[in-house]
C-alpha cells in the first residue's frame, strides 16, 4: 500500500498555503506521544503529515495559473504568515480553472495586491486534471460564495473518484442528494465548512454549551469577526455572506437547551480591515441568567492568524479520509464532519465529536 496520500487542491489561497506549509514544517513527526504545539493528532493510524503528497493545484488568478505550485502559494494576494519558506520545487504546476462565481464583482473596485485578478486564459478539463495526477482526496479552499464553482469541483471529484473535503460553506457534505453520490461511488466526504483549532466558532460553541450544561439559560448572544484576508474582502458582499452566517449560526445554536430568535443571536462577519492581513479579531459576547435569575455576562476578544488555524484541522481530516479510502468507506464521515467543520451532516458537542474521531481513527467507528 502506497503510504502517500495524494492531494489536490482548488483555491491556491492562504488556507492553502498553510496548510502545504504546515507539512514540511511537521515533517519530522513521530509516531510516539510527545506533544507537540499545533497538532492535534501526531499520527492518524499511519499516517504522519509528511505522508500528504500535492499533485494537483487549480486556481483562476493570473498570478497563481501557470506557476509552480512552491512558487504561487506564496503569489498576492496571500498574506498569511509564513512559518516554513523552504517549500522544495513540488513539481505541480497551478492549472486553470472554471471561474463561475469564484471572483466577487467588487473585487475590481479594490487594489490588485489586495484582490483576485482573474486570468484569460481557457479552463482545463478539471476531471482528465485529477485523473492524470492520481489525486486520492480533492480539497476545496474556493472564496465564501462560491455556490457554483464548490459544485462544479464536488462533481469533478466524483467523475475523478476522488474523496472530497469542503471546507467552505457551500452545503455538500450535509446535503443528502450529494451524500447519497458519494455514498453510492463509495467516495468519502468531509464537510462542510472549516473549523478552527481554536477559533470564534469553536470557542462560542464551547462556551454556550458549557453556559447550557452548567443551568445557565442563554438569552442573548453576538459574534462580530473582523479580518484583513480575501476571505474578508469577499464577504463585504452580502449575497457571498449568505451560506457562512447560516454555517456559523447552526455550529452555535446547535450548543444550546433552547435556540435563541434572530433578534437575540447574530453571528457572522462584520467588517474588512486591510491592515490586519491574515489576522482576525473575533469579539463574542455572551448574556444569561443564573441561579435566582441574576445576570450574568462573559465577553471575549479573541486574536489568531487565521488560516493556519483551519490548517491545523484540514491535516487531520485528510489523513482520516484516507483511512476511509483504505477501508473501502463512501458518504460523509461523520466524525471527522463533527470535529472539524461548522455544518456537518450531524452536530454533536465537540467532547462527544473528538471522541467519535478516536474511535474512528482506532477502528471501533464506521464513520
Amino acid at each position: 500500500m502506497d503510504k502517500k496520500i495524494k492531494i489536490a487542491i482548488v483555491g491556491v489561497g492562504n488556507c492553502a498555503s498553510a496548510l502545504i506549509q504546515g507539512i514540511y514544517y511537521y515533517r519530522n513527526v513521530k509516531n510516539d506521544d510527545e506533544i507537540i504545539s499545533g497538532l492535534m493528532h501526531n499520527m492518524v493510524g499511519d499516517y504522519k503529515p509528511s505522508d500528504i503528497k500535492l499533485v494537483a493545484a487549480f486556481d483562476v488568478d493570473k498570478r497563481k495559473v501557470g506557476k509552480n505550485y512552491s512558487e504561487a502559494m506564496f503569489a498576492k494576494p496571500n498574506c498569511t504568515t509564513v512559518f516554513y519558506s523552504k517549500i522544495p520545487n513540488l513539481g505541480v504546476k497551478v492549472k486553470m480553472g472554471p471561474i463561475l462565481d469564484g471572483v466577487a464583482p467588487h473585487f475590481k473596485n479594490y487594489p490588485e495586491q489586495k484582490a483576485f485578478v482573474a486570468s484569460k486564459e481557457k479552463s482545463v478539463d478539471v476531471v482528465k486534471e485529477l485523473k492524470k495526477s492520481g489525486a486520492e482526496i480533492l480539497i476545496n479552499f474556493l472564496p465564501v460564495g462560491s455556490e457554483k464553482a464548490a459544485k462544479f469541483y464536488a462533481q469533478a471529484a466524483l467523475k475523478a473518484n476522488c474523496a472530497f473535503i469542503n471546507c467552505v460553506p457551500v452545503f455538500i457534505a450535509s446535503n443528502k442528494i450529494w451524500a447519497e453520490k458519494f455514498e453510492k461511488k463509495k467516495l468519502p466526504i468531509v464537510g462542510d465548512d472549516v473549523k478552527s483549532q481554536v477559533g470564534a466558532t469553536i470557542i462560542h460553541r464551547v462556551l454556550s454549551h458549557l453556559f447550557s450544561e452548567r443551568g445557565v439559560k442563554i438569552e442573548r448572544s453576538y459574534q462580530l469577526n473582523v479580518g484583513g484576508n480575501t476571505d474578508f474582502l469577499n464577504m463585504l458582499s452580502r449575497k457571498r455572506l449568505k451560506s457562512k452566517k447560516i454555517s456559523k449560526t447552526e455550529s452555535v445554536e446547535s450548543q444550546l437547551a433552547k435556540r435563541l430568535s434572530y433578534d437575540n443571536l447574530h453571528i457572522g462577519p462584520s467588517d474588512y480591515i486591510p491592515f490586519l492581513k491574515d489576522r482576525k479579531i473575533a469579539f463574542i459576547r455572551i448574556e444569561g441568567k443564573q441561579f435566582g435569575d441574576i445576570p450574568m455576562e462573559i465577553e471575549l476578544r479573541l486574536n489568531v492568524e487565521d488560516s493556519p488555524n483551519s490548517a491545523g484541522c484540514v491535516i487531520d481530516a485528510i489523513r482520516m479520509t484516507k483511512l476511509a479510502l483504505d477501508r473501502g468507506i463512501g458518504g460523509p464521515l461523520i466524525s471527522a464532519s463533527a470535529y472539524f467543520m461548522k455544518s456537518p451532516p450531524q452536530q454533536f458537542n465537540d467532547e462527544k465529536a473528538r471522541e467519535m474521531v478516536e474511535e474512528f481513527i482506532s477502528g471501533q467507528r464506521e464513520k
